[in-house]
């Protein structure tokens, strides 16, 4: 792999500021930019899926997009999806704790 400069990040450096410029209003992502994939801003959302939903409005990405995975055993849900934007291509990812159903009692209510 060649060794990349800063200046290769421009396009997810450009659409930072844009977002910026737009959505200032929507709660703060973490943020990530990475030579290896450099047309690429990954926007993530922790313990909050429902700023997830609003990024994922905002940047107007399908929602039967979104991936939904789970981790950590099954208690952290993780929501990922791909759109672009100003010119960059954008993960946006959101970690949330997954709703377990409460243990049901084999043989309760049951009809005889």
């Amino acid at each position: 792999m060649n060794a990349r400069t800063l200046s290769d990040l421009a396009a997810p450096v450009t659409a930072l500021i844009a977002l910026d410029a737009k959505f200032s209003h929507l709660p703060a992502p973490n943020v990530d930019f990475c030579p290896v994939y450099p047309d690429r801003l990954r926007l993530s959302l922790h313990d909050d899926l429902g700023a997830f939903e609003a990024w994922r409005e905002a940047l107007n990405i399908d929602p039967a997009a979104v991936v939904h995975r789970v981790q950590g055993g099954g208690g952290t849900l993780v929501l990922k999806v791909h759109g672009r934007f100003a010119g960059a291509e954008i993960e946006l990812v959101g970690f949330g704790l997954a709703t377990v159903p409460e243990p049901v009692e084999l043989g309760s209510g049951a009809v005889s």
